[in-house]
């Protein structure tokens, strides 16, 4: 009796296939996966917004030739025209050229904030979900006590504590959503913990670190990642009302909660120098919650 020792089917596809076969697979199920959502009208307006978003933070220089700091007291608080999309400050810059560049700032505060809680969240809802006992209760009755705290509030006390400026700002409202974080990896940790093939891998002799690593965190990650994306908006949001409040980056600096607030005293006689930049940063934030909770629903 002989042995067949040929590979399997898929195996040999992987034997004879290119070494980058693998990787354009998972580019064509990606493609595949947002081919019906782009489809969509709202959801490819919520993506455009948000990749000229993107785009104004990495290279603002390419969707504006004036210059965000020069000043033109001659023509100071113009309303927006051909020439000035948005109109012009109290300084005479070019309002749009500042919303630009502010991009910057803004959304790589977001962007650090929503890191320091993703990176706080998942290490403290792992160990908590995984570990369980006495570790699981302390560690939620801490993300109890943070959440029972308002968000700003707290990011209020702790910019207060470290000092103003947008790198402050990002901590303190990052370290403010850690909790939901926590709480979303924790209860994701506890359900793949408990399916079949996680069993499976420990009776098979899997370690607890390889069963984590190979098993339980690749199968928890899709609603942690929609938490990411909502909470970006959130953080945008947060980074700009503390801007608003004056704990962000001191003026000249283009930022987009500093922007509103130079227009607080203009409301009457020039109201596009707040709403404009107001304006952008609802509709950013609006579509990043649509992008969301289009792949929530995606993932059902």
């Amino acid at each position: 009796m002989t042995t067949d020792t040929r590979p399997y089917p898929a195996q040999r596809v992987a034997a004879s296939s290119p070494p980058g076969w693998q990787r354009r697979t998972r580019l064509q199920r990606v493609s595949q996966s947002l081919a019906p959502l782009l489809r969509r009208p709202g959801f490819s307006l919520a993506l455009l917004i948000v990749l000229f978003a993107l785009l104004s933070a990495l290279v603002p220089h390419w969707l504006t030739s004036f210059d965000p700091y020069a000043t033109s007291p001659i023509e100071k608080l113009s309303a927006p025209s051909a020439l000035h999309w948005f109109g012009t400050d109290e300084l005479g810059r070019d309002l749009y050229t500042r919303v630009v560049y502010g991009s910057s700032l803004s959304v790589q505060a977001a962007l650090l904030a929503v890191s320091i809680a993703l990176i706080g969240g998942l290490g403290l809802g792992v160990l908590s979900g995984f570990a369980g006992g006495r570790i699981d209760a302390v560690i939620m009755r801490i993300v109890d006590v943070l959440l029972a705290l308002p968000g700003l509030l707290l990011a209020l006390a702790i910019v207060t504590a470290i000092g103003f400026g947008t790198v402050p700002v990002a901590i303190a409202v990052g370290v403010g959503i850690i909790p939901g974080f926590a709480r979303t990896t924790r209860a994701e940790v506890l359900r793949v913990k408990t399916l079949p093939y996680v069993e499976a891998a420990r009776l098979g002799g899997a370690s607890w670190a390889r069963t984590l690593l190979r098993h339980i965190l690749p199968n928890a990650w899709g609603p942690v990642a929609v938490l990411a994306t909502l909470d970006f908006g959130a953080a945008i949001l947060a980074t700009a009302g503390l801007s608003f409040l004056g704990f962000g980056a001191a003026p000249p600096a283009a930022e987009w909660g500093t922007l509103i607030a130079n227009g607080r005293h203009f409301l009457i006689t020039a109201p596009w120098v707040s709403l404009l930049p107001g304006l952008f940063v609802v509709a950013v934030v609006f579509s990043l919650n649509h992008l969301a909770r289009t792949f929530e629903e995606n993932q059902r």
